[in-house]
Formats: structure tokens, sequence, C-alpha cells
């Protein structure tokens, strides 16, 4: 047997591989920097609209980064010297409210439009600016970009392995280098008239969006999966509406073939239109040969399920429990409940860590560190020895309610009794740091016995400092 018979056997092996009449019309996946580079405009535009003008799709974005961001990813340095640690976490929180070049969000406002633009436009620009500040705060300042001043046609090869794809310079080595910017974007009616890009240094850009493949160079909507199905249901309910609200105008039909019904011809009926109302127990008289018939509009049929059912598959394409988008909790129990945001919530846990923490927060904490150092914000000397003691954080994304508090409780106290979990780890993911708490409940506790304050139930000190 030849190896061209070999492969083909080898290919029939597999019915996702095979051919014939059952695969006709069967679409595949070419290449997704390709299909990028011709869907992904069109594609975010449409995704936008529908965010801005469908109800469902508005609830979606919206549950998407309240629970991805919600009051922000904070950040906590994991400096050995509490002193440092103390003095950074100053410095920051001085500059998160200074964070927005524009001065319409901070830092964590930030977050929330940055991952807001990913998910409807599938990636999210902002480039990182050093600004003298009078105030004294490290001179920081970022500015979100829109995806389209980063011209996905601008491509050319520079020589030496060096290109331009999608607007994105890279090097022979493969690295990112530089982004070719727009200065305004290109439809915007307050912009230059004369559009040319320029060259920013990739470190001081920050480029969200998530992965699908390796090598992927730009984002792709996450309505993507979901867009055509949205605009036909929209559709559909916009006709479902339409027809409703047209039977719902036809009282009723009355057939005069005489012409003599009274009502027609008098100052009661106006265009033709019978203007007569009736009352309960009504006997109307009609003259011979006159007939009236009386509007049954059609039922709408299994309208409820049927979008219910879309529904549930565009929640799934966006990857949220179906609750979430609609907002419905007909026939919800507490275990279905759990197990729906139980799985909601580890997707979640991966965008925030391997997605914002990574590409937007850490960026932003490693530049302001820097310039906290170079500018003598923050005064050390042995910086250039350890800088990552230095830049190293961890990062605290927002809590997760709990389903049933008393029982997750218990749990978690459980857990920490058996040696399972630290209390360290249990507040980090309350989305508050241990050392915070920690002072906070030995002030708590000091001020009680000052004041003598008696609460009937109360954690003792050396509870607190035994299990830190």
């Amino acid at each position: 047997m030849s190896l061209f018979e070999s492969i083909r056997q080898w290919v029939r092996s597999f019915d996702a591989a095979g051919s014939g009449r059952r695969w006709e019309g069967a679409k595949t996946l070419d290449s997704l920097n390709a299909g990028i580079l011709a869907a992904a405009t069109p594609a975010a535009r449409r995704a936008g609209y529908y965010a801005r003008n469908n109800a469902w799709v508005s609830a979606a974005v919206q549950s998407l980064v309240g629970n991805i961001i919600g009051a922000g990813i904070k950040p906590r340095s994991a400096h050995p010297d509490s002193g440092v640690r103390d003095a950074l976490h100053m410095l920051w929180d001085r500059w998160t409210d200074r964070a927005d070049a524009s001065g319409l969000a901070d830092f964590y406002g930030l977050q929330a439009l940055s991952v807001r633009a990913m998910v409807e436009g599938g990636e999210s620009f902002a480039r990182l600016r050093v600004v003298p500040s009078a105030d004294g705060t490290v001179p920081l300042k970022l500015d979100l970009l829109d995806r389209e001043q980063v011209p996905l046609s601008v491509s050319s090869d520079l020589g030496n392995g060096a290109r331009i794809r999608a607007g994105i310079e890279i090097d022979g080595e493969g690295r990112r280098v530089a982004y070719h910017v727009y200065r305004a974007r290109p439809d915007d009616p307050f912009g230059p008239l004369a559009l040319e890009t320029v060259r920013l240094p990739a470190e001081d850009i920050v480029h969200l969006f998530q992965p699908l493949a390796a090598g992927q160079l730009r984002g792709i909507t996450w309505l993507a999966p979901v867009l055509l199905r949205l605009h036909e249901l929209d559709q559909y309910e916009d006709a479902a509406l339409v027809k409703a609200k047209v039977a719902a105008l036809f009282t009723g039909f009355i057939r005069d073939p005489d012409g003599t019904v009274a009502g027609l011809n008098d100052d009661s009926g106006v265009g033709g239109v019978l203007q007569v109302g009736m009352e309960p127990g009504s006997l109307v008289p009609l003259p011979p040969g006159a007939d009236i018939s009386f509007s049954n509009p059609a039922d709408p049929g299994d309208y409820g399920p049927f979008v219910k059912n879309h529904l549930r598959a565009i929640a799934s394409g966006l990857g949220l429990p179906y609750e979430l988008v609609s907002g419905d909790l007909e026939g919800v129990t507490y275990s279905s409940i759990r197990a729906g945001l139980v799985e909601f919530r580890r997707r979640v846990e991966q965008l925030q860590h391997n997605v914002v923490v990574f590409q937007l927060c850490r960026p932003v904490w490693e530049r302001f560190v820097r310039l906290a150092v170079l500018t003598g914000a923050l005064p050390v000397r042995d910086f250039d020895r350890d800088p990552g003691a230095y830049l190293s954080a961890t990062w605290l994304p927002p809590k997760f309610d709990y389903v049933d508090p008393k029982k997750d409780v218990e749990a978690e106290i459980l857990a920490i009794a058996a040696g399972l979990k630290s209390r360290t780890q249990a507040i980090a993911e309350r989305g508050f740091d241990a050392e915070q708490v920690d002072a906070e409940l030995a002030a708590d506790q000091q001020r009680a016995q000052r004041l003598n304050l008696t609460f009937s139930h109360t954690l003792p000190a050396r509870e607190v400092t035994s299990n830190g």
C-alpha cells in the first residue's frame, strides 16, 4: 500500500475527517489570525450594537464585567519587609484615584472599562504614560485606546525577520516590540482629519485579550459564537411583538353590505372606524344583513419555551449561567444554582488570573513600582540588587458571595481547623488581605476593651494570633 493510500485509510478512520453527502456544506476553521483580520471589526461593531440595544446582551456583558472585576482586582505587595509593603500600599491607594489620564475613573474603573471592551470588541488597549504630578503621587497615567486605533490593515515586512502584522510590530525572535496606533478612532468626528499611525514601544502598551490559539495576534469579540443566533432571535421577538400588537388593535369586524349600520355614517365614526364603546350586558341591535365578528388573535404557541431555549444557548456560548442573563429564577433550586455558579466561578477565576492580572494588572504594577523608586516616592537603595522583591505582588480579586452563607462559612471553619487551608488563604479568597484583617481585628478588640464593650460572641486574641 502506498503512503497516499495509507493516509486516505487513516482519514477514513475518523468520521470528523470524512467526506460525502453528510458533510456537504460543513465549514472548517482556517488560520485564526486570517479569520480575525477579515472578521474582527464587523463582528466587534455588531457586538457593540447588541450590547447597547439588546436587554439580554446588556445583562450578559454587565454580569461578566461585574463578576470578573467587581469593585476591582487589588494588589498586595509580597515584599518581605512590612515597612516597604505598607509604603507601597499607601502610595498605590493615593495613585489609584488619579490613574486615568481623562479623569473619568479610578484604576479599578479602568479595569472594568478594559474588560467590557474586551468582551464586546475582543480586545482593549491602554497606553502607559509618564505625566508629572503636582500632588506628589507617582507620575503614571493610563490612556484607554479603542481597538480600531490599532489598525488591522497595517502590515509590512521590515527585513531580518522583523515584520508588522495587524498593527503589531514583531522582531525576528517573534517578540512584540511596538504598536502602530492612530491618534484617534478612524470614525471619530472630533478626531484629526488626517490619519497617521504613531509607533509606540510595546512596553508602553497594555494589550488585553483572551488568547484562543498559539500565535494569536488580535482578539475576537466574545459574542462571536452567538451573534448570528442573537440577530435571528432579535428579529423573531420584534416580529412576534408587532404581530401581537396588531392583533390586539382589532376588537371586531362589522360586515355591512348595505351601509346602514349606525355609527359608520354619522359623527360617532372617525375615518371609517367605529368610535362607540360596549358596556357589560349590552344588547346591540343590528339591521338586516349586518353581522359582527370579534377578533381572535392567534396564540403564539411555544413562544416562551422557544425564546428560553435560545437564551440558554446564548448564555452557554458566553460562559454564563442562564439565570444571570435572563434573571429568570423559575424552577431554580439550591443545588442547581450552586452547581451552575461553581462552574462559572472557575471560568471567572481563570480569566482573572490568566488574562486580566497577567496582561493588565501586572504591567501596571511593575511600571508603578519602578516610577515610585525612580522619583524617590519610595526611598530604597537595594532595588537594583533585588527588583523582584519589590515588583512581586499578590492580586486579590473581588469576593464571591456565598450561595448559603451559614453552610459555606461552617465548611471553611472546618477546613481551617483540619489544616486543609490557612486563614490567609480563606481571607484572600474573600478578596481581603490577611494582615490587614488581623490588624483590624486587634484594633477592634483593643477598642472594645478600652470602652468596656461586651459582645455575645468574640474571637479571643490568642486565636487570632495562633491561627494566622
